[in-house]
C-alpha cells in the first residue's frame, strides 16, 4: 500500500505519520509513506526527525494547489490522506486569501489529481468549526454547516467539494470532522502550547473576552486513532465526528494551565474578544463508535504529558516563538 500525506509536516500530519511508520496499525504494517508539505510556517521537518529514516518514508516538497506537480506525484498512491490547510482562526479573519487557496483551491486540485490518478481513497481532514457554534446539545455530522470565520468557512467549502466528488465521480471520499486538537508539536500560536510557553517565559498569556467560550479537547493521537478506522472500516462518501468527549471554557483550561506551570491569574490579561467568535463547540461521536472509536487519552494525564513535552523541548518551540517574549 502506498499512501500520500499532505500537509504531513504539520502538528497532526506528523503525528499520523509517526504512527503509520511505528509498526501498529493495523492495515498499515508495510505501507509505504510519502509526505507531501509546502513548509510553511507551520511545517516543520522536525517534527518527521523521528521517521526521516526509515525505509519506508518518503519527503516530497510541494504544494497541493500545484497541479504539475500533483500529476506527476500521485499516480500509483491508494490512499491520500488530506491535512494540509492554513487553520488558524485570527490570521483568517486578517487575510482570507490564503485560507481560500490551500483550503478550497488546492483541496479541488488535489481531488483532480487523485481522481485521473485512479486513487483508491481519498480522506479529508476537516473540522467542527464548520457546523458554527451550539448553544446545547452535540452536532450530528447531518447537521447543516454554518461556518461563522473565513477559516470555517473555506473549510466547509472544501468538505462540500469532497462531497461532490463521491456524487458525481463515484470517488470513495471519507470526510473527519474533528474538535480541539491538543498535545506535543503543535505550532505555538495556538492556545495550549501559547499559554504553556508563555508561562514558562514567565509572560502573560491573553484570554479572550469573558473566557465562557467552549470547546471539546481531542488528544491528537487519539484524532488520528479516529483517522485510521475511517480508513479501515469508513464508508465511501461518509462523514464521521472525532471528539475528545472533554468540554471545558476557555477560563478553565485557562486554569488548568496555570497549576500546571506552576502560575496564578496574576498572569492573565483579558483581551478584546475577535470578531465572529464561536460560543461552544460540540460533536457528537456515535456514529465513529460504532467503527470501534473511544477516546484513550485521559485528559488530565494528556495535558500534564503536553505541558511536560514543552517544558522539555524548548529548542523545539524557542525558534518558531522568534525569541523570548514573542
Amino acid at each position: 500500500m502506498r499512501v500520500l500525506v499532505t500537509g504531513g509536516a504539520g502538528f497532526i500530519g506528523s503525528q499520523f505519520v509517526r504512527d503509520l511508520l511505528g509498526g501498529d496499525c493495523p492495515g498499515f504494517e508495510d505501507a509505504r509513506v510519502t509526505v507531501l508539505d509546502k513548509l510553511t510556517y507551520a511545517g516543520n521537518l522536525a517534527n518527521l526527525a523521528g521517521v526521516a529514516q526509515h525505509p519506508r518514508y518518503a519527503f516530497v516538497h510541494g504544494d497541493i494547489a500545484d497541479g504539475a506537480l500533483l500529476a506527476d506525484l500521485l499516480p500509483g498512491f491508494d490512499v491520500v490522506v488530506n491535512f494540509a490547510a492554513e487553520t488558524h482562526v485570527d490570521r483568517s479573519i486578517s487575510d482570507s486569501s490564503a485560507f481560500l487557496r490551500s483550503n478550497v483551491l488546492g483541496v479541488h486540485q488535489l481531488l483532480e489529481a487523485s481522481r485521473a490518478a485512479g486513487v483508491t481513497t481519498f480522506l479529508q481532514v476537516s473540522t467542527d468549526e464548520v457546523y458554527g457554534s451550539i448553544d446545547r446539545g452535540s452536532w450530528p455530522e447531518t447537521d447543516p454547516l454554518l461556518p461563522n470565520s473565513p477559516y470555517a468557512a473555506a473549510k466547509a467549502g472544501a468538505d462540500l467539494l469532497c462531497r461532490s466528488y463521491h456524487r458525481t465521480y463515484g470517488m470513495d471520499v471519507r470526510i473527519t470532522r474533528c474538535s480541539n486538537n491538543y498535545g506535543p508539536y503543535q505550532y505555538p500560536e495556538k492556545l495550549i502550547p501559547l499559554f504553556v510557553t508563555n508561562l514558562l517565559d514567565g509572560l502573560p498569556v491573553p484570554l479572550y473576552g469573558d473566557g465562557l467560550n467552549v470547546r471539546d479537547w481531542l488528544h491528537v493521537a487519539d484524532h488520528c486513532r479516529g483517522i485510521r478506522l475511517v480508513l479501515a472500516k469508513g464508508e465511501p462518501g461518509e462523514v464521521y465526528n472525532i471528539g475528545g468527549g472533554t468540554e471545558l471554557t476557555n477560563e478553565e483550561l485557562t486554569g488548568r494551565l496555570l497549576d500546571a506551570c506552576g502560575a496564578d491569574w496574576s498572569m492573565v490579561r483579558r483581551v478584546a474578544d475577535r470578531p465572529g467568535h464561536d460560543r461552544r463547540y460540540s460533536v457528537k461521536i456515535s456514529k465513529l463508535a460504532e467503527l470501534g472509536y473511544a477516546p484513550a487519552v485521559d485528559f488530565a494525564a494528556g495535558l500534564a504529558e503536553t505541558v511536560r513535552w514543552y517544558r522539555e523541548n524548548e529548542s523545539w518551540w524557542r525558534p518558531l516563538k522568534g525569541g523570548r517574549g514573542a
